[in-house]
């Protein structure tokens, strides 16, 4: 298809935005070390001047609050706070560098940016709430790697939260089925604080109140659950608790691989969410290069809306893509036109990615401790004196 696609520019707004950038660009910097410290150095030189810029501005906003920045985008990807970003950055930043002023600036500010969360977004891990992933990284500090005073009151605050968050994924009333005829319990008293955001539906696949796109937050949810429980396992701990609840690590991996089999088959439809895998996936994927024939032609938007409505399966396989997911019935609609069960997205793969990644199970041939389920508990820890 050929189309404008007009890039926006954004002057002293879009503290969010710089705050994701410089997270990821400090985070690649870790994942790039040991393959390549002069790139790896880059990258964090880099993330630091962006943190630097955005912390000197006048005037902080989200993206989208400003028209000639996310104007366009706001209908679709509305950002509803920068703070959780900006603690985001600090924390990958320390991690990064060694540097304490990035930790003193993350638990300084940590529950100021709690406080601007969305009741909508609380507990869920997505593109527009980094907060959730944020309590549990900082929990991996305390718990490996613990820096003492001054952190620990921030840092405690921080694993609390990550427990409530744990329970609110196991805690509900009745059971958790998983599937017709693979169902199990996890037992649990019910709990209503913990039921702020998320319950299990029925068919075992954790969704938002809204029930809006539910498998990009199950993603996430078998993602954080699952590091979690390693990190449980690495400091011998087998069991967690929040309040009077409490749940092992056993619960979180059952809970973390329930989650991602429902995506690949394991429900009541048997569909596969993920293109292209098994034997049943949606054909009518709401993605443009997927339902426009590779004819050799070239269209533009207007003439590439004709296959929009049409009734034949897409003509290409969009392999890998992770569509938005079924309703709060278990029930799924294979319609072009109804993005809200068909529409895959970047963020949403994203965190797949993740929980497949962490619920891996490493072959003998490869070096695996029992303890840890795969994770280097001690290389993100490196620079840290």
């Amino acid at each position: 298809m050929t189309y404008d696609r007009r890039v926006s520019i954004c002057g002293g707004s879009a503290a969010d935005l710089a705050g994701e950038v410089a997270a990821a660009l400090a985070a690649a910097s870790l994942a790039l070390a040991d393959q390549n410290e002069t790139y790896s150095q880059k990258l964090v030189e880099a993330s630091e001047s962006v943190f630097k810029l955005v912390r000197k501005s006048q005037n902080k906003e989200t993206y989208t609050a400003d028209d000639a920045c996310g104007g366009e985008a706001r209908g679709f990807y509305t950002s509803s706070s920068y703070k959780d970003e900006l603690v985001w950055a600090g924390t990958w930043l320390f991690f990064a560098t060694g540097n304490y002023a990035y930790l003193r600036y993350t638990t300084d500010n940590f529950e100021l940016a709690v406080k601007e969360e969305m009741d909508s977004n609380s507990g869920i891990f997505y593109w527009d709430n980094k907060i959730p992933a944020n309590a549990v990284l900082l929990t991996r500090l305390r718990y490996l790697h613990d820096p003492g005073y001054p952190y620990e009151a921030a840092l405690t605050v921080c694993s609390d939260m990550v427990n409530i968050l744990m329970c609110s994924y196991l805690s509900y009333s009745g059971s958790f089925n998983m599937t017709p005829g693979t169902k199990s319990k996890i037992h649990h008293e019910h709990n209503e604080e913990m039921q702020q955001c998320l319950w299990v539906g029925a068919g075992g696949l954790l969704l938002r109140k809204d029930n809006f796109r539910p498998l990009q937050y199950a993603a996430t949810a078998a993602f954080l659950s699952s590091i979690y429980s390693d990190y449980l396992n690495i400091i011998q701990v087998p069991a967690a608790s929040c309040g009077a609840n409490t749940f092992s690590v056993k619960q979180l991996q059952s809970f973390a691989k329930s989650q991602v089999d429902y995506i690949l088959g394991n429900n009541p439809l048997k569909m596969s969410y993920m293109v292209g895998f098994g034997d049943n996936f949606p054909q009518y994927v709401h993605h443009r290069a997927a339902s426009i024939p590779s004819d050799g032609r070239r269209y533009s938007c207007s003439e590439g809306k004709a296959w929009l409505s049409a009734k034949d399966p897409n003509p290409n396989v969009v392999t890998g893509a992770m569509v938005a997911g079924p309703d709060k019935e278990d029930q799924f609609l294979d319609q072009r036109e109804l993005p809200e069960y068909t529409e895959p997205s970047i963020s949403g793969n994203a965190g797949l990615v993740a929980a497949l990644v962490a619920l891996l199970d490493y072959p003998v041939s490869v070096e695996y401790n029992h303890l840890t389920g795969g994770m280097d508990s001690e290389r993100i820890f490196a620079n840290i004196s």
